[in-house]
């Protein structure tokens, strides 16, 4: 049974680093400022209390509620609007059809959800918060967005907002099982205002790359195209170590059983056929095919950073490549040598209207690194039990190795 937080108190779990009271530094918030928010009721749950794992290093998981509701369309509520409101005006009898998580229950492809999380906010002037989906979240082609009273973008909660949040999930590949508790996305917080934080210079990038500590050096210098400051270019593997027997990649079956997503032991086979190497280092995305591939790259973020995956820009093609894009603080990172290691990017990936030749080597994407406000008590990989650090191509954590 996982710890839960139940007094107020909040003391430390093993492992915290306890450090001094740093000052209020603008950036992404820290595992012990998550800490002293759920100390100060800035988040709340009045259901059920807070399992201690929630917290990550710069992000704080969220939890399906009792119940969820099937719709018609996929909504913002708009300014003033709540959601629940807003579900009333599309639908009088939405209610009569809700779904009762409590004890599990399916959640079918191709169909759109809201679904009311356990966890509210109360966020401070000068705080607000930014959502995305956890990792097996996007693996598994889960759609997830985070919806607040009053919205009008997804996955965004504007500083200062007090109330309930909610999540619309999507399954697109596969059905899913999933029950009151299920952890489908996960909350980060930045804090807008305050002394400001130590941008980072071209100086800082410079030594950052060349020094191996947010990509392998040997690939930077095989491919030195990190030409913004703050931006990593990333591209994709096609070809693993060149053997006609090296699986670079997954596309997801079409018909496949449901998935419950607190079991770890099925087959990849069942769900997924295997994409193997082929001469040509190519690749032909099939438009509405669900891919999983890896970066070249071996990918890191230092403890004083996070990065993020920045939005799809269509220069690089006419396909998608990550639902999940937020990376913690010690992703890919060698505690020992304080460099990147051998974590590579997992990529999501999904063509659009036509088809579309992906080529080993190709960029695909980049990687939008920022400071910390804080280095965070805990790392990615360290501290906590991370199901991605040193990997290399995975699937999400239901699926046994082969």
């Amino acid at each position: 049974m996982n710890d839960v937080i139940t007094n107020i108190e909040l003391p430390s779990s093993p492992g915290l680093i306890t450090q001094p009271r740093v000052r209020d530094y603008t950036g992404i918030l820290p595992s012990q400022k998550i800490m002293e928010m759920l100390s100060n009721r800035e988040i709340d749950t009045m259901l059920m209390p807070i399992d201690r794992d929630q917290i990550q290093p710069a992000s704080i998981d969220l939890r399906l509620g009792h119940w969820a509701y099937p719709v018609d369309m996929s909504f913002l509520p708009g300014n003033g609007v709540k959601v629940l409101d807003k579900m009333k005006q599309l639908d009088s009898q939405f209610a009569d059809f809700r779904i009762d998580l409590r004890n599990g229950a399916v959640l079918e492809k191709g169909r759109v959800y809201v679904i009311p999380l356990l966890e509210s906010i109360n966020l401070r002037s000068e705080v607000a918060a930014f959502a995305n989906p956890k990792s097996s979240t996007g693996r598994l082609d889960i759609l997830t967005r985070l919806i607040a009273d009053g919205a009008t973008t997804f996955d965004q909660v504007g500083e200062g907002y007090k109330g309930e949040l909610f999540i619309e999930v999507a399954p697109r590949s596969f059905s899913v099982v999933v029950k009151t508790g299920t952890r489908l996305n996960q909350l980060r917080f930045r804090r807008t205002r305050g002394e400001e934080a130590k941008s980072i210079t071209a100086t800082d990038w410079k030594q950052l790359l060349e020094e191996g500590q947010i990509v392998d050096s040997r690939d930077h210098q095989r491919n030195p195209r990190a030409i913004k400051t703050g931006v990593l270019p990333f591209t994709v593997d096609l070809e693993g170590s060149g053997h006609e027997s090296d699986i670079i990649g997954y596309r997801a079956k079409k018909h496949a059983k449901r998935i419950d997503l607190e079991r770890r032991d099925y087959d990849p086979l069942d769900f997924w056929e295997p994409i193997r190497f082929h001469r040509t280092s190519s690749l032909i995305l099939d438009p509405d095919e669900f891919y999983i591939l890896m970066t070249k790259e071996a990918i890191a973020v230092p403890p004083e950073y996070a990065a993020e995956m920045m939005p799809y820009d269509t220069r690089a093609g006419e396909f998608r490549v990550h639902y999940a894009g937020f990376f913690d603080p010690g992703f890919g990172w060698n505690v020992n040598t304080n460099r990147a290691g051998s974590s590579r990017g997992v990529l999501e990936v999904r063509s659009h209207e036509v088809p579309f030749l992906l080529e080993h080597g190709q960029m695909v994407g980049w990687l939008r690194y920022e400071r910390m406000a804080a280095r965070p008590e805990l790392l990615y990989g360290q501290d906590i039990n991370s199901n991605y650090q040193g990997q290399s191509l995975k699937l999400a954590k239901q699926f046994a190795c082969f």
